[in-house]
């Protein structure tokens, strides 16, 4: 199953190592300079994921990904790709715990299995509050459908509102 050979090849690689090729890491990073986004791990690069996780179902699951799984180690800060505003922030499901921003153009920026916040004293700021790109939303994790995975942060770009005309039957996301 071409799940099974990807998680197999992750493993067995260097540690968050990528099999990127050149040319879509380089169209990538195009479309995010001009998009304004920076990559949402601190220190990562784009070898710290797998291209074929766009396409595939990473862990075992056929059908499409729909987004991206960014390898980092556990605890590393999960920053916001784009300024916006932090519109949810709990644990609803598959994703753990997950943040969604709303960004430029009304698309929801989604971060997935975050490590459980930390509360402190004050408790979390209320919702909804302003984020500027590359602001401290989370940490990389494990949680949700993650859990006993390899960290990582699963995100995703979603237009806010619904083209049905554009709506995928996939069944992973």
């Amino acid at each position: 199953m071409v799940g099974d050979s990807c998680v197999r090849e992750q493993a067995q690689a260097k540690p968050y190592a990528s099999h990127a090729a050149p040319r879509q890491v380089l169209t990538l990073l195009i479309a995010l300079a001009a998009l304004g986004f920076v990559l949402p791990i601190v220190d990562s690069t784009v070898r710290d994921w797998n291209p074929r996780t766009f396409r595939h179902g990473p862990w075992g699951v056929p059908g499409l990904h729909k987004g991206i799984d960014i390898f980092a180690p556990r605890g590393r800060d999960v920053v916001s790709a784009v300024p916006g505003i932090v519109v949810y922030r709990g644990e609803p499901g598959i994703g753990g715990h997950v943040v969604a921003v709303r960004g430029p153009r009304w698309r929801i920026l989604y971060y997935a299995h975050l490590e459980p916040p930390k509360t402190d004293a004050g408790g979390a700021a209320p919702l909804p509050r302003f984020v500027g790109r590359g602001t401290r939303i989370g940490a990389v994790g494990t949680s949700g459908k993650a859990a006993g995975k390899a960290p990582h942060l699963h995100h995703a770009v979603v237009p806010l509102v619904s083209l049905p005309w554009r709506y995928s039957h996939a069944t992973q996301g």
